[in-house]
């Protein structure tokens, strides 16, 4: 008999919820292989960890780290780790599944892990926030390494955190060690093409799909929620491309703008004072409407959980391209599929971090670097390549992008398990 982990009981609409449920959908699909479809729905490891420093001000202060080993049957555990002050441990492990579903959808030779500290870095000085990171790398040392499991950022780290990250565990290991993460610094082995990976991944799998639903990018209609590093890196390529950017979303509000809002002022205010510091260039409307904002594609690219039944019904868009993670819940994509919305899933729409993390970890182990048309010639191929993979199996079942995207990766997930057996 089997039992779900007892520290945890998702809800429906809770991130690991979502992820059971769109397990749940596949298994039809698996043939002999659904024997072993419960791997799927526990994470391999989870280890929480104190993290404890001293301030600025003397005082100490503790704060509860998360890292998640869901599944490493087809290799080393690959996952971001982010600081925010809402992380959970659900949340990492729904993350960390997620991210054993992306390395199989594009055929790569890891499995799937997560990490996070409940912290809010902005509240923490550059000193703190390396105590931060480098108290947390020590006590995850344990389990990650360049054979085991590579951390990456994600939502508030970035090149300096994995650079403190390196050092910290290259310090414990007794040598430096380039390939214990991703996302690097280039100079300390990091990739070029890296930062703008995940934003290029959205732009070129959406580009796809937009052609096979005979769509013309040009003057098409985009609404882009979350304006990081994803969103807008894919607003200006579609940009471009000569679609319309007519609504943004991020943490401080939304700005609309029907004839499109021009790219090149709001990006660097964006990054300062947020996008409705872009006053002067389109009006500020509330976050609801957003979701009924005319558009053509519509981008979630903030957190887990955006796009619900309700909002599924507003849109407008015939084009749904999932730059975060989860964003859409389970019933949501039900509404979208009967309304003939076509849904490019996170697992593949997103996947073109983690390929370029990829590339950054083979080209620590040659100590021989690419240059960044290489990598993006590369990136385009692997993402064309699984996404049209995935649309002849959606074909082949007459099933939506989502459940063909986990019938693939599924398949090669639990054939591995299968082949390696278990132990003892």
């Amino acid at each position: 008999m089997s039992e779900q982990l007892s520290f945890v009981s998702p809800t429906a609409n809770s991130p690991w919820g979502t992820y059971l449920s769109q397990v749940d959908r596949v298994v039809p699909y698996l043939g002999p292989l659904a024997r072993w479809v419960e791997t799927l729905k526990r994470p391999k490891r989870a280890l929480i960890v104190d993290v404890p420093i001293e301030m600025d001000d003397g005082t100490i202060a503790h704060f509860e780290g998360y890292r998640v080993q869901h599944n490493m049957s087809r290799g080393p555990g690959k996952g971001g780790v982010r600081f925010h002050p809402d992380v959970t441990l659900e949340e990492v492990m729904a993350l960390s599944a997620w991210m054993t579903i992306k390395t199989a959808a594009v055929n790569l030779p890891y499995g799937g892990a997560k990490g996070g500290i409940r912290v809010d870095p902005k509240k923490l000085s550059l000193q703190e926030l390396e105590k931060v990171t480098r108290r947390y790398t020590s006590e995850i040392g344990i389990i990650i390494g360049p054979h085991t499991d590579i951390p990456a950022p994600d939502v508030n780290t970035n090149a300096q955190i994995m650079a403190w990250m390196m050092d910290t565990y290259s310090m414990n290991v007794g040598g430096t060690a380039t390939g214990v993460v991703t996302g690097k610094p280039l100079h300390l082995g990091g990739s070029l093409g890296r930062v703008k990976a995940t934003g290029r991944g959205v732009f070129v799998t959406g580009r796809e799909a937009a052609r096979r639903l005979g769509m013309d990018l040009r003057g098409a209609r985009i609404a882009v929620q979350g304006f990081g590093n994803v969103g807008s890196v894919a607003a200006e390529l579609f940009a471009e491309a000569g679609a319309k950017i007519v609504a943004v979303q991020d943490h401080t509000g939304t700005i609309v703008n029907s004839n499109g809002l021009d790219l090149a002022k709001l990006v660097p205010i964006s990054r300062t004072d947020g996008v409705i510091g872009f006053k002067a260039g389109g009006d500020i409307v509330p976050n609801e409407d957003f979701w009924n904002t005319p558009c053509d594609i519509l981008i979630p690219a903030a957190l887990e959980g955006q796009l619900t039944a309700e909002r599924a019904q507003k849109t407008t868009a015939k084009l749904v391209l999932e730059g975060a993670n989860g964003p859409t819940v389970p019933q949501a994509d039900d509404i979208l599929a009967e309304r003939g919305v076509l849904v490019v899933p996170d697992v593949i729409c997103n996947a073109g971090g983690v390929t370029v993390s990829y590339f950054e970890w083979v080209q620590d182990f040659s100590s021989f670097f690419w240059d960044e048309d290489e990598i993006n010639v590369r990136l385009d191929r692997i993402m064309m390549n699984a996404l049209n993979h995935i649309w002849d199996t959606a074909d082949k079942h007459k099933i939506t992008l989502r459940t063909a995207t986990y019938a693939v990766a599924c398949e090669r997930i639990l054939m591995a398990r299968q082949e390696r057996g278990l132990y003892p």
